[in-house]
């Protein structure tokens, strides 16, 4: 996975309150807590590399004295993440998310001053191991097997300077690109690890690459329009049969993501009996059921994904390119733009049953 980080174990601990001042009732302050704080321009690699030892632990009460009965409270402890962090339990249960800038979680809350309560006696800080997961925020991900051409068309589309060669698995670690569009408008868009068959069951780059899919508003898929074998020992799957296996890896590991808006992107195009191929795949996706006897039944997946568009597109020579830069961006605005109509719709219904 090169020097990407998407998952960093931590230990996090409160602080200890201060002691309390039992001749004349006086309260120790609070310890400190430990917050995570989503901020831009932070890698987890960052973290690891100034925290080696990964421990964040917060600031220990004042004592309570004659000359300050109470207190004062330690101090906190803040640690800067990156956005798209859930933050899970060493159990792997998940307890926070942090996906804008300023989003804060309290990781551990700061033991309580000794008083009257306590005995006079401190009570110690929370303390806990926790994984932080990131999981890429892109409006689009690219979802496609190894040599579909996903890191030619990201350097394409954005100003992404992705590792492009002719073998299997040339992205080892998630690109992420910006397509920027005449009127200032950017789209983020993430090239994701190539999957294989079985990703779903944590094969190749399986659940590092399908998390990442999660957190992207829409999917692109691209198919190589000649189809695709990834070594002499495993099949030969058409193009067809690539994007049923694709939305099969999709529903098995999380059957929400088949609800995303998708479209397709058709490469490759450029090369001969393209034309005759696409011809081919679009009869099969506009009746896929009747081609579904083209595959073994456990690689059928039980819904199929509804594509926005299909877009026959080449990488090699630029063939449209500026098309699916458009639908691209035609998709995400009317997306936006329906969120923005059941937003108004629920205010309008509050503001029905208040009066």
């Amino acid at each position: 996975y090169g020097n990407f980080i998407d998952s960093l174990r931590v230990y996090v601990r409160g602080g200890t309150g201060g002691m309390g001042y039992p001749r004349l009732g006086g309260e120790g302050g609070r310890g400190g807590d430990v917050w995570f704080v989503a901020q831009e321009r932070t890698t987890l690699k960052s973290i690891k590399d100034r925290y080696p030892q990964k421990r964040f632990v917060a600031g220990t009460g004042a004592n309570s004295s004659v000359k300050a009965l109470k207190g004062e409270k330690g101090k906190d402890c803040e640690v800067h993440v990156p956005l798209g962090i859930s933050v899970l339990c060493d159990d792997g249960k998940q307890i926070g998310e942090l996906n804008a800038a300023g989003d804060r979680f309290l990781a551990a809350r700061g033991g309580l001053g000794g008083s009257l309560v306590t005995n006079f006696l401190p009570c110690k800080g929370q303390r806990q191991i926790v994984r932080l997961d990131l999981k890429l925020i892109a409006d689009v991900g690219l979802v496609g097997f190894p040599n579909a051409g996903k890191s030619s068309l990201l350097s394409k589309i954005s100003h992404a300077k992705p590792e492009i060669a002719n073998y299997a698995f040339t992205t080892v670690q998630p690109e992420l690109g910006k397509i920027m569009y005449t009127d200032y408008k950017q789209i983020s868009v993430a090239d994701l690890p190539g999957l294989i068959e079985g990703a779903h069951a944590n094969k190749g780059m399986g659940h590092k690459f399908l998390k990442h899919v999660e957190r992207t508003k829409q999917l692109l898929l691209v198919v190589d329009i000649s189809g695709f074998q990834l070594s002499i020992k495993t099949e030969f799957r058409t193009a067809f049969e690539t994007v049923l296996l694709l939305t099969k890896e999709l529903e098995l590991y999380k059957e929400e993501l088949l609800t995303k808006p998708a479209l397709l992107a058709i490469n490759k195009m450029d090369l001969p009996c393209a034309k005759d191929n696409l011809d081919e795949l679009m009869k099969q996706l506009q009746n896929p059921h009747d081609f579904l006897h083209l595959l073994q039944e456990e690689m059928i997946p039980a819904n199929t994904l509804e594509f926005k568009d299909v877009i026959p597109i080449s990488t090699y020579t630029g063939e449209g390119i500026e098309e699916l830069k458009a639908r691209i961006r035609k998709c995400i605005d009317e997306e936006a733009e329906q969120e923005n109509e059941e937003y108004r719709k629920k205010k309008l219904l509050l503001l029905q049953a208040s009066e």
